[in-house]
């Protein structure tokens, strides 16, 4: 079992409040890298899922998903929101899936949270070794641009019952950002707020890291394409980067 997350604190604020941010966004290049490749009925393991975000779309175009997240709370929301799926709690560094899947899927500069370039390469493995020969990678990272932008103030959500500031800084000498969340949460039964407070830490890569890092770890086919370039507007898509690389369909086992 993974080491608590903290994502675990405020996952209802990150279940509800990036419920439809990413994927509207992200859908051009996830058309053209992704789904275009994938019939449906194909199998699907989504890395670092999450709550689901994605998951339900993957759902929702007919594939058979599996999805893991280091996070027990976020993939809580998962399975209460989507009982199809194959929820599993699992850091993404230490893959033990017992099936094989067609294709594989990591949103959102979810692998970004991977802080050490050697834990990278260990994910990148693990899902190579889950694909069937030929199957398909793609993901998205930020580049140091992303992270340059954050302009360091607080943006600030409000309900009736929730408010939520989120901060995001960046350190250019150990390539770390750092996203400190504070959610107040007001409880219907005793209308009393509750606060609670997570600082989630993100690594920023050059491009020809990723790509190395895949060529070494066998991946095929491998393309980089800024999101830029695959039609995603420059909200989400600035300093972004969609990766795409295959299985060898001749690649047997060791």
């Amino acid at each position: 079992m993974p080491e608590p997350s903290p994502y675990d604190p405020i996952a209802g604020l990150y279940h509800d409040l990036w419920a439809d941010w990413y994927f509207p966004a992200a859908r051009p290049a996830l058309e053209t890298l992704f789904f275009t490749k994938l019939s449906k009925g194909l199998s699907v393991l989504d890395v670092c899922c999450g709550s689901g975000h994605v998951t339900r779309e993957l759902l929702r175009r007919g594939y058979r998903v599996t999805g893991i997240d280091a996070s027990a709370e976020l993939i809580a929301r998962g399975r209460a929101d989507l009982p199809e799926v194959d929820f599993r709690v699992m850091d993404a560094r230490h893959m033990h899936l017992d099936c094989s899947y067609d294709a594989a899927l990591s949103t959102f500069d979810s692998l970004n949270h991977v802080l050490s370039l050697i834990g990278l390469r260990q994910v990148f493995k693990g899902v190579l070794q889950a694909l069937r020969p030929g199957g398909l990678f793609v993901f998205d990272m930020n580049l140091e641009q992303a992270y340059l932008a954050d302009l360091k103030q607080w943006a600030v959500t409000t309900t009736d019952d929730d408010v939520s500031l989120v901060r995001g800084t960046y350190d250019t000498a150990s390539k770390v950002a750092s996203t400190e969340l504070i959610w107040f949460r007001r409880d219907p039964k005793s209308d009393l707020w509750e606060r609670r407070r997570s600082v989630v830490e993100e690594r920023c890569y050059k491009q020809q890291e990723i790509v190395e890092a895949l060529a070494e770890t066998g991946f095929v086919s491998i393309v980089a394409v800024p999101a830029t370039e695959c039609g995603v507007d420059s909200d989400l898509g600035y300093g972004r980067i969609f990766y795409s690389g295959r299985r060898s369909s001749m690649w047997k086992d060791a």
